[in-house]
């Protein structure tokens, strides 16, 4: 894809609609209904837009990877101003209903298992902007750095202290970028990972089993977190298998080339099948990309769950 193009279109988007890929305010909070989730608070869950967005992201990396490497690519240059003035990229990503509900409810099983660990939380609702983690690994410094300071205001705004992050790109853009940034960040950041292994949450159930444990890059390299989601799905009763390359030398799942190059970022995705089908056919994820990625390029005879799907069928009555 004309990178240059793509990247403009995804950070024109970012600086003029709040997100990379805009959606509804009522598509983004859906997950929340019938939660009661007060709103807002000193400590709120933060989804950071990224679950709700996987299945426009998906969508849309579907559709370049009909024209990458053809004629139509030149047109993306044309697309972008065009981008300006009318959302474009909604015309372009139009995922299932039935992915969006997965996503949605893989948001509802985290609040659940925070509550069910006596955690007291809110949410900011329509008020919650994207973390702009695409637009940081993307390179375009400037409109990430606004945005993160927006972001910032809107937790600012609402008086939070204590942010809990839902996966490990939101975690490192809240804890690890925004401080080297923003003068005076404050917040303390955590992942649900994080809050529910302090919080001791106990299994009321062993569901057994194996899991091959995929580690999100970010999360075992860049946040140093390792041991919180063994510890949990060990609690569940689940037998831990690790795939080669696992821990701080996790391999990637390819989904950070997605938006530029959609073929190498399956050919890196079937290269981490590969070896995860080697240790087992059940594979365990905690990152919605890693997640849409590697089942993409899964095939048969291997099957990809969110962690948080595992924890409520152990955790939760």
């Amino acid at each position: 894809m004309p990178t240059g193009a793509t990247i403009g279109i995804l950070a024109d988007n970012l600086k003029k609609r709040n997100s990379v890929l805009p959606i509804s305010t009522g598509g983004a909070t859906r997950w929340a209904r019938g939660l009661d989730l007060p709103r807002g608070g000193e400590t709120v869950i933060y989804t950071g837009l990224m679950y709700q967005l996987i299945p426009y992201i998906a969508a849309m990396s579907k559709a370049q990877g009909k024209v990458e490497d053809s004629w139509l690519a030149d047109l993306v240059g044309i697309g972008r101003y065009v981008n300006k003035v009318v959302n474009i990229s909604a015309f372009m990503a139009i995922p299932p209903g039935s992915m969006k509900e997965t996503f949605n409810t893989m948001l509802a099983n985290i609040a659940l298992l925070l509550k069910k660990a006596g955690v007291e939380m809110g949410y900011l609702y329509g008020e919650e902007l994207y973390s702009g983690a695409l637009i940081y690994d993307l390179g375009a410094d400037a409109v990430f750095e606004e945005h993160a300071r927006k972001v910032y205001q809107s937790f600012k705004k609402n008086k939070v202290k204590n942010v809990i992050t839902v996966d490990p790109h939101t975690t490192n853009m809240l804890r690890s970028v925004y401080p080297g940034i923003i003068k005076g960040y404050d917040l303390n950041v955590k992942s649900y990972l994080e809050v529910l292994f302090e919080k001791n949450i106990q299994p009321v159930r062993e569901i057994g089993g194996e899991a091959v444990i995929h580690d999100s890059c970010v999360y075992a390299r860049y946040e140093n977190m390792l041991n919180e989601q063994r510890a949990l799905l060990a609690g569940a009763g689940v037998t831990v298998k690790e795939p080669r390359d696992s821990g701080r030398f996790t391999l990637c799942c390819g989904g950070p080339a997605e938006s530029l190059f959609p073929k190498k970022a399956v050919q890196q995705a079937s290269k981490r099948v590969g070896q995860l089908k080697e240790a087992g056919c059940n594979v365990v994820t905690m990152c919605p990309i890693c997640y849409v990625n590697l089942g993409k390029a899964a095939g048969s005879g291997i099957a990809f769950e969110d962690i948080s799907s595992y924890l409520v069928r152990a955790y939760l009555p």
